[in-house]
């Protein structure tokens, strides 16, 4: 079985003799670095040649991908390696310096002919090297700032586009290289295509604009921009006076949303949901709070009328008492008192009966007024209370 490492020569320059803690690269003379420099272009012949012959010997493609993975992995570890190293201040020199940026340049010409000749078999989700990602950088750069400064007529589009450009400037500024991957790479570099390319004279009957189409498609399932749509749709529906019309305008945004389509195979975010379940959670959550609003709003009105029916079948069957509203109080009182008339409580039976009476001079009586004011009655109004009393009791007498 063969155990030889073909990147033996590489790493040990990289990690041992470029190691800034050891002293190995102060130790090296001009004819050493005259050797280690011819040997870096013969290397990287002999690591093609290889990798070519170990790649045609195989028979499963299965073997293949992971031997072009193993030397596509380790080139570009070495690669930052070297990168990382050639910032400390022991790696300076001039001499030293240019030894490192041929390093480099070797490196990165090796990365580039296992991406050009076995694609195929290299993994997406694979990091990008250092120096492919400034270059990446610099490139996305200068295609967001043309996109900053389109002037899109559509006043939802106008917002939309500038924050969108702030996003992606994020994101790709805050992705070092251990973390955007070629994937990724080619979701930015794609976006960015269509973007650059939107046309926005296209009619919009919906709340969704063409571009929000656009970016629903390529699932760029941001929280911000997610946020963008949610916020405007909201604006809408709460203008809306009417609850009913509120549910309704719901609705509609609704049908238009599910016959957006949205591509689940690439996403701008890995760690969240695709944007269409995002929405639909959101959809489904506004639309059971609109109805929820519209049932309580339906039970008000219903309870409502009620009390307004109730309140016009007592003011249709008042009876008008000759008695004073104080002297009505000392008779609820006394048959309370006695027991004659029997409820919870005296207010219970207040509450009850002097809602239904009216004197000749008031239509409307308090039945708190009529209950407080039995407990410090007249002289006079007891006395008339009594003859009244008294007048009833001859009449029964007489029957």
């Amino acid at each position: 079985m063969n155990i030889n490492y073909p990147l033996e020569w590489f790493d040990t320059l990289i990690l041992q003799t470029f190691d800034p803690l050891s002293t190995n690269i102060e130790s090296l003379n001009d004819n050493d670095i005259s050797v280690i420099t011819e040997n870096i272009s013969n290397e990287s012949i002999k690591i093609q040649v290889h990798l070519k012959n170990e790649v045609f010997s195989l028979k499963k493609k299965r073997h293949i991908r992971v031997t072009v993975r193993q030397y596509h992995s380790t080139l570009i570890f070495l690669l930052d390696s070297i990168i990382e190293n050639r910032t400390e201040k022991v790696l300076k020199s001039e001499k030293i310096r240019k030894l490192a940026d041929l390093l480099i340049s070797n490196l990165d010409y090796l990365i580039s002919f296992i991406e050009d000749r076995f694609s195929y078999y290299l993994s997406l989700d694979e990091r990008v090297p250092i120096t492919y990602l400034m270059v990446c950088r610099k490139e996305l750069a200068l295609k967001l700032q043309r996109i900053y400064k389109r002037n899109l007529s559509a006043e939802p589009d106008k917002l939309t586009i500038k924050r969108i450009v702030k996003i992606l400037q994020n994101s790709i500024e805050a992705d070092n290289g251990k973390k955007l991957t070629y994937r990724r790479i080619l979701y930015f570099r794609d976006l960015l295509k269509l973007l650059d390319e939107y046309n926005d004279d296209l009619e919009n009957p919906s709340v969704f604009t063409p571009l929000d189409e656009l970016l629903i498609d390529h699932n760029f399932n941001s929280v911000q921009y997610i946020s963008i749509l949610t916020e405007r749709m909201t604006e809408q529906i709460y203008n809306t006076e009417k609850q009913s019309a509120k549910l309704n305008l719901l609705l509609l945004f609704f049908k238009d949303f599910k016959q957006l389509h949205s591509n689940v195979k690439i996403t701008f975010d890995v760690s969240h949901q695709n944007i269409k379940d995002v929405l639909e959670n959101w959809f489904v959550s506004e639309i059971s709070f609109l109805q929820s609003r519209d049932e309580m709003e339906e039970l008000e009105n219903v309870l409502s009328k009620r009390n307004i029916n109730s309140s016009s079948q007592i003011q249709d069957n008042k009876i008008q008492c000759t008695l004073s509203s104080d002297q009505m109080g000392l008779i609820l009182r006394a048959t309370d008192e006695t027991r004659v008339l029997k409820a919870k409580s005296m207010s219970l039976i207040f509450k009850t009966i002097v809602p239904y009476l009216s004197t000749p001079f008031k239509r409307n009586l308090s039945y708190q007024s009529v209950r407080s004011k039995s407990y410090n009655p007249e002289e006079k109004d007891k006395e008339f209370v009594i003859k009244t009393l008294e007048k009833i009791i001859k009449h029964i007498k007489e029957y």
